[in-house]
């Protein structure tokens, strides 16, 4: 400290800066030397309370047991957990955080919005009980999206705010230098994006051999969005002790696409399987003209969607966002909006508008469908409905989250019907077209919709920039079209076999008519429906001319041909539900937890099956189908498409995610790549690439062999550091005692302290020895 107080400075403040650094690393060169007393965890403490007791105290103030005091945390944990608010547990954390807490590898699957994030947290906290001493991080946590980082990262820090652990955020978009600096601080935990974590680690040459405990958070879209060979990377340099758990919403049953996770006998958690959506969700189809779309916009969120409601609105492309954001605003209604190309400021800055209520309608691209997280949301409307089932459950599943209710509504358009009829297969659910009586599906009155329109016609030839913002988002539907997934072919027969002609309007949207209308609707129905049982040739029954003899004798002789067509044509407009399947997954995993579907054969069931395999002439016994049971409900999860290369597979499964804009919507063309061993061109798969370079989510192209940017050096020579560990490559000196690093006063200054460019300048020659 003397030696240092003897470099003379003019500067009064940068003196009692010195002086109090001084004192800080005079008190942390003590430390090491001085007798260490008994922490909190060697001896039971009188203030900390028994679990036992606990769980005592609350049985008899007659509460539920099971609670969170019965799953043996420690108090600190505990305490995180209550001060949070949480009670009782959600069904997903009372079965998975056992089964972490045993230490077993764990594929846990349930809807969005039960709970998972504090599923895998609350035992990963338990498990690394506090800071230490050791070097490098204990706990990583990788998820999709910077959204979803952010939050996994606040929710990190309210829940474990009585732990003492060290979180660090790797993020694509932020600066490098504070990421290299956070890593040297020594952190418990890391929270990151697979690319720009790859990124940092390559640059860094960091081994991570003490992380024991890893989450792959919204695992199947870490697949999706080609993350792969960024997690193949991450995971060459994890140890083969640690464990791994993958948390989603949703999860096929074949489990390819995880394999390279290195999971080691897992335990799978399957709940909620047969209901795939929450009971608290009203869901309700409009069948509309594509043209009449906007009309219908701007009618439900000023008549239907009450004013304190929060609605998301989901669309096909960007050029949709930027087209609805300005026609509400200029209709007057305060709405944000988020696709995948705006910047990063101005997304978080429409969140916030959202999540604060200064705009009660968020319109966004599916980039928003997983990740951002917006507890109390109401609604959420489809104006363009998704290509797969597996998207509308997690557009869906914004609402009805921890037990709340709300209603998510569709807009159909006749292109669309088929996606419809692919989500009812793949929910197990009949279409029930509205006939003037209780359904999910109808149409929207003409007279709402001609009054909508004619008021956006006016409002279209008042503004070019509405126009043109129209005109653009038209081209981009159509783009979107051809790269849109094409439904299936059963589904397609199954909607030309269906009319919708007779199909009554939606109760929703004929509530607030009058009577009179209602009448007059119903009467239009009828005409619209109505037809004739005799031809023109025998309006006069008593005519004997030889017109009407022949039609008369024509129909005597066709009756039982019309009757059998009538027969049939209604037999399949009543098509069944699909039988539920068996589960498929004993034998894939060492245990399966919850998640068994009921296999409901009643009696009644079993009669009208037999008279099925009657009719049909085949035995249910031994007949093998050409397909399983769970064909459409395992199809609407995987992930596999078509072709056989993963690469080719996770591109068609970015474009239902991703494709708002058209670089993206062009993704699913694969380019022809001239092959110097074949001698002739082939589709270009990735494979080649995949060996050499790789793509960061930032958008940087790195060498997978070490082939780093020199981004750390750089740092190091800016702030004057040396490696954070020269021996093994781990991270973080922060916490380590004496030995092995030099620095300057200024770099450690900067972390610690408050202080000008100028008082850095003058710190930078002084040396740091220790």
């Amino acid at each position: 400290k003397q030696q240092h107080l003897k470099v003379s400075y003019n500067n009064k403040r940068l003196r009692i800066l010195l002086i109090c650094f001084c004192d800080s690393l005079l008190v942390s060169q003590l430390g090491t030397k001085l007798p260490r007393f008994p922490a909190s965890s060697d001896y039971p403490s009188d203030v900390e309370p028994d679990m036992r007791q606990l769980v005592r105290a609350q049985n008899k103030k007659k509460k539920k047991s099971g609670g969170f005091q019965s799953m043996g945390l420690s108090y600190p944990v505990y305490k995180g957990v209550m001060k949070k608010g949480y009670k009782v547990p959600t069904p997903i954390q009372r079965k998975t955080i056992p089964v972490i807490l045993d230490g077993k590898d764990m594929v846990a699957m349930a809807r969005t919005g039960s709970g998972k994030t504090a599923a895998f947290l609350v035992p990963m906290f338990e498990k690394l009980k506090g800071p230490q001493a050791q070097t490098g991080a204990r706990a990583l946590i990788m998820t999709p999206t910077r959204e979803l980082a952010l939050q996994t990262m606040k929710f990190t820090k309210e829940l474990g705010k009585f732990t003492g652990l060290r979180t660090a955020l790797i993020l694509g978009g932020d600066s490098m230098d504070d990421q290299f600096a956070a890593l040297h601080e020594n952190p418990d935990i890391i929270i990151g994006t697979p690319g720009r974590l790859m990124h940092v680690v390559t640059e860094m040459n960091l081994k991570l051999h003490n992380v024991e405990y890893v989450v792959f958070d919204e695992a199947d879209r870490l697949f999706e969005m080609g993350f792969a060979e960024q997690l193949q990377e991450i995971i060459r340099r994890l140890p083969d002790n640690r464990q791994t758990l993958l948390f989603s919403a949703t999860l096929p049953k074949l489990l390819v696409e995880f394999a390279r996770a290195g999971l080691t006998e897992p335990v799978l958690i399957r709940l909620d399987v047969d209901s795939k959506l929450s009971d608290e969700i009203k869901l309700s189809f409009f069948h509309v003209r594509a043209d009449d779309k906007q009309a219908l916009l701007l009618y439900m969120l000023r008549s239907v969607v009450k004013i304190h409601e929060q609605t998301v609105v989901f669309v096909a492309t960007k050029h949709h966002v930027e087209y609805l954001k300005e026609l509400l605003t200029s209709e007057g209604v305060e709405c944000a909006y988020i696709y995948s190309s705006l910047d990063q400021t101005a997304r978080k800055i429409n969140i916030g508008k959202f999540v604060h209520r200064k705009a009660m309608v968020l319109i966004v691209t599916d980039v928003a469908a997983r990740g951002i997280d917006i507890p109390l949301l109401d609604n959420v409307i489809n104006y363009n409905f998704p290509s797969k089932p597996k998207l509308f459950l997690h557009r869906v599943g914004r609402v009805g989250r921890a037990g709340r209710s709300g209603r998510a509504y569709s807009m159909i358009c006749q292109d669309e019907m088929p996606l419809v009829y692919d989500l009812h297969l793949f929910l197990g659910r009949p279409v029930q077209l509205l006939c003037h009586s209780s359904g999910v599906f109808g149409r929207v009155p003409q007279s709402i919709l001609d009054d909508e329109s004619s008021h956006l016609f006016t409002a279209h030839e008042n503004s070019h920039d509405l126009e043109n913002l129209h005109r653009v988002s038209e081209n981009a539907y159509k783009q979107y079209l051809k790269s849109r997934p094409n439904p299936s072919t059963e589904s397609i027969r199954r909607v030309k076999n269906t009319d919708t002609s007779l199909m009554a309007v939606h109760p929703l949207l004929g509530s607030g008519l009058e009577k009179m209308e209602l009448d007059r609707l119903h009467l239009v129905d009828a005409i619209k429906g109505y037809k004739s049982k005799s031809t023109i040739f025998e309006i006069n029954s008593s005519s004997k001319t030889q017109a009407s003899e022949v039609m008369r004798k024509k129909r005597s002789k066709d009756t039982q041909l019309v009757d059998k067509f009538t027969k049939q044509k209604d037999s399949r407009a009543a098509e069944s539900q699909l039988r539920q399947p068996i589960n498929p997954t004993i034998g894939v995993f060492s245990s399966v937890v919850g998640g068994k579907r009921r296999i409901l054969r009643q009696d009644g069931e079993e009669r009208a099956n037999n008279k099925r395999s009657r009719q049909s002439g085949k035995d249910e016994e031994y007949y093998i189908p050409y397909r399983p049971k769970d064909f459409d409900s395992e199809r609407g999860l995987s992930l596999s498409g078509e072709g056989t290369a993963f690469e080719q597979q996770a591109s068609s499964a970015v474009l239902d995610l991703m494709g708002d804009e058209g670089e993206r919507l062009n993704q699913h063309k694969h380019m022809m790549k001239w092959d110097r061993k074949r001698k002739r061109f082939v589709r270009e798969s990735g494979k080649g690439d995949q060996k050499k370079k790789i793509r960061t989510d930032g958008g940087q192209v790195i060498d997978n062999k070490r082939n780093r940017k020199n981004f750390y050096e750089e740092w190091k020579k800016k702030y004057k550091v040396d490696d954070a560990d020269g021996s093994d490559g781990e991270m973080g000196a922060g916490r380590r005692p004496a030995g092995g690093r030099r620095a300057s006063v200024a770099s450690i200054i900067l972390i610690h302290f408050i202080c000008t460019s100028a008082d850095l300048n003058a710190l930078k020659p002084l040396p740091l020895l220790w």
